[in-house]
């Protein structure tokens, strides 16, 4: 049993494998009592809180902190009644505790596959004078130190309110003393590792308002020890499953306490609730790693990769693939793609992907978002026809989409001028001359669902690569009442989560792939649906270090994309090798993004060689757990290792950017092995124990010249 209630003295013990979780009831309050490694269980534990002391509002440890009536520090929720007053009071009415994990109604979330694998908590709360009711749901693992949190707001009175904010978590830490770490960026270049001391009194925020997840923030925070390093430390981590406006912060209090939150972000947001409505927020998964940073990500990676990624390809090893993005652009023929295919059949790549350029008139990114009728100029066969020479060749075919998107110049546009996000009246913005589909409204929805659908059923099509290419303006909707506007950024990611799980489910062959000019929505409600996501337009290998570096700190290796592509970078412009840019590529899900046709044969030969290498060992890259060896962000070399989970094998690899005169040997300590093991380092002929490896480490080669790296593969002698 993984939650234990003592009723004398109000308390929910929470347990995982290596976690608990301590909530006490206090004066009618939901308290939050601990949070860290796993305590015994006591017949009468006695309370977690000190009663005695000063128990005002302003120093309580609340788990779902409330506006106006004395906690004067960041609130969960607030909400504005019919008489204009914003004051509300919920208290503690009763709890619900049953097996497994419930779905979210509308939203993705992390899944259990029996009722073992998981208990749930559900506390009451209600606001008298309002007749608000609120329920706090908190789901902990088994096999994970994890809780999920979510809350569902309920109108049970009799009149209208309206939510100002809707959290999905709050907890107070006991110190302050901690760093904040988070993935911050641009466009190409994502994931950014910060690190930010916390400590003195005031807040710390990171959140997106761009309508999605965003390159610039990624909706996830760790907040940790001083110090924190990848094997040692407490983290606590905190992960939204959303792919909007969200935001994040820890603010430290005059008590020393640090308060921790994250939701949706309350900017620019409202949501009126009538009564009898009920509105559900999205789902935060926080993990618990008294082992640094690297157990943190493990958790977070093993459970992401196995209960939040769905479908036939969680467990499925992913394609070798060619995308003709870098290497024609919008200018191709039937021709040219049939002869890359046939360059890639002869390499070993498995799954050819025509990106943008093949609908309406799109030679350039100028026009024909919507119109997803193929353009018979460039592919007199249309799709079906070139589909058939690619499978005929031996190999998928996949295609780019853009279906959030419509550009002003399209015949969809106009017939249905009023189907983008526009506020009537006012300029409508454009990027990269395209605007967004309002995907709050059904019919929107309905004939994206219906365009698509019509192709994915009658083209042989594998792979989907679904992107979106900018960011809301003018957030409004032609068929929403005026008291729903601020609903309709919300709205737009209900809509599309709506019709994501209509054509995952309508076309469950499919390996749907997410992309946001890169990594602008790399989040985990994406995940839900499509389980990888491309992880930046910036293809250089140098930069993807820091990049697939910093992805990991949450995501598994199994949803990050990662191609190579020609030099000069199309980028930045530098000229790295092709044995690097394999190994950075192979470190996630492999493929290339170039003219195959332009290798020379030996380049040929070394590709061949990536190819068969990946597909021997792409399982332990992208079901093995991941160790982070060497930070990019920290000096100028680079290593990960991936161990399979018996620990009988594991695939490290180690990158050097700028070469160094007369250096000095180096060894590099890996982790993650079984010490009493003996490990064959292949190619070698070498054996070491597992503990020789981890604690004195491998030799490192003398490697010559910048952008240089090194794989090697160890596998377990059995006596």
């Amino acid at each position: 049993m993984a939650i234990h209630y003592y009723d004398a003295e109000g308390i929910f013990h929470l347990q995982s494998q290596n976690m608990s979780y301590v909530i006490q009831i206090v004066n009618g309050f939901p308290v939050h009592a601990y949070w860290g490694k796993k305590l015994g269980l006591d017949d009468s534990p006695g309370s977690f809180i000190d009663l005695s002391g000063n128990l005002s509002l302003d120093r309580l440890p609340q788990e779902y902190p409330q506006y106006g009536s004395g906690d004067f520090r960041n609130p969960a929720y607030q909400v504005r009644l019919e008489d204009g007053s914003r004051i509300t009071e919920l208290v503690y009415e009763g709890y619900e505790i049953r097996d497994g994990k419930p779905e979210l109604c509308g939203l993705p979330a992390v899944y259990t596959e029996s009722g073992e694998e998981a208990q749930t908590l559900e506390l009451r709360l209600r606001d008298a004078y309002s007749g608000l009711v609120v329920k706090l749901s908190y789901s902990v693992f088994a096999q994970f130190d994890a809780v999920a949190r979510s809350v569902l707001f309920e109108n049970a009175g009799k009149q209208s309110l309206q939510l100002l904010r809707a959290l999905s978590a709050s907890v107070d830490l006991p110190a302050a003393d901690y760093e904040m770490i988070y993935l911050a960026g641009a466009w190409s270049r994502e994931a950014q590792l910060q690190r930010r001391p916390l400590g003195t009194q005031g807040g710390t925020t990171i959140e997106s308002r761009r309508g999605n997840s965003s390159h610039q923030m990624n909706p996830f925070i760790a907040i940790a020890s001083p110090g924190i390093g990848e094997d040692q430390g407490e983290v606590y981590g905190f992960s939204l499953v959303y792919s909007g406006n969200f935001v994040a912060s820890a603010e430290v209090d005059s008590f020393q306490s640090t308060r921790v939150s994250l939701g949706i972000n309350h900017f620019d947001f409202a949501w009126q609730l009538l009564p009898g409505q009920t509105f559900q927020t999205p789902e935060a998964v926080m993990v618990y790693s008294s082992e640094g940073l690297g157990g943190m990500s493990r958790t977070y990676h093993r459970m992401y990769r196995t209960r939040l990624c769905r479908g036939i390809y969680r467990d499925r090893e992913r394609p070798v693939l060619a995308n003709n993005w870098e290497a024609t652009y919008f200018d191709f023929n039937t021709e040219k793609l049939v002869q890359i295919a046939q360059a890639g059949s002869e390499l070993g790549i498995e799954l050819l992907v025509l990106d943008d350029g093949w609908f309406g008139k799109r030679d350039n990114d100028r026009t024909s978002l919507g119109d997803w009728t193929p353009d018979l100029r460039k592919l007199p066969g249309g799709l079906g026809g070139l589909a058939n020479e690619i499978t005929a060749l031996g190999l998928r075919f996949g295609l780019w989409v853009e279906p959030e998107m419509i550009s002003p110049e399209s015949e969809l546009y106009c017939k249905h001028p009023d189907w983008c996000l526009h506020v009537e009246g006012r300029r409508r913005s454009e990027a990269r001359w395209q605007l967004v589909l309002d995907y709050s409204r059904q019919e929107v929805r309905d004939y994206i669902y219906e365009t698509l659908s019509g192709i994915f059923s009658t083209v042989p099509i594998s792979y989907v690569k679904w992107d979106m290419n900018r960011n809301l303006t003018e957030i409004g909707s032609a068929t929403s009442s005026p008291e729903q506007q601020t609903e309709i950024a919300h709205r737009y990611v209900l809509g599309l989560y709506e019709l994501l799980e209509r054509l995952t489910s309508s076309f469950p062959d499919i390996l749907f792939e997410s992309c946001c000019s890169g990594g602008g929505r790399f989040d985990p409600g994406m995940l839900y649906y499509m389980p990888q996501t491309w992880t930046s337009d910036n293809t250089d290998a140098v930069d993807r270090l820091k990049i697939q570096f910093g992805t990991s700190l949450v995501y598994p290796v199994s949803s990050i994309g990662a191609h190579v592509s020609a030099v000069p970078n199309h980028q930045v412009g530098r000229i790295t090798s092709l044995k690097m840019r394999g190994d950075v590529a192979m470190s996630g899900n492999f493929g290339y993004e170039l003219d195959l046709t332009k290798f020379t044969d030996e380049e040929k030969e070394i590709v061949k060689e990536q190819v068969a290498v990946y597909k021997k060992e792409r399982k332990l890259v992208q079901q093995g757990d991941l160790y982070r060896l060497l930070s990019p962000f920290e000096g100028n070399e680079t290593s990960w290792m991936f161990v399979s989970p018996n620990q009988e094998e594991a695939l490290i690899v180690y990158f050097r950017v700028m070469a160094e005169a007369n250096a000095p040997g180096r060894r590099l300590r890996l982790k993650g092995l079984n010490p009493d093991f003996h490990y064959e380092i292949e190619g070698t002929g070498s054996v070491m124990r597992g503990d020789r490896l981890m604690y004195q480490g491998v030799a490192l080669p003398q490697l010559q010249g910048d952008y240089a790296s090194v794989m090697y593969k160890i596998k377990v002698v059995h006596p």
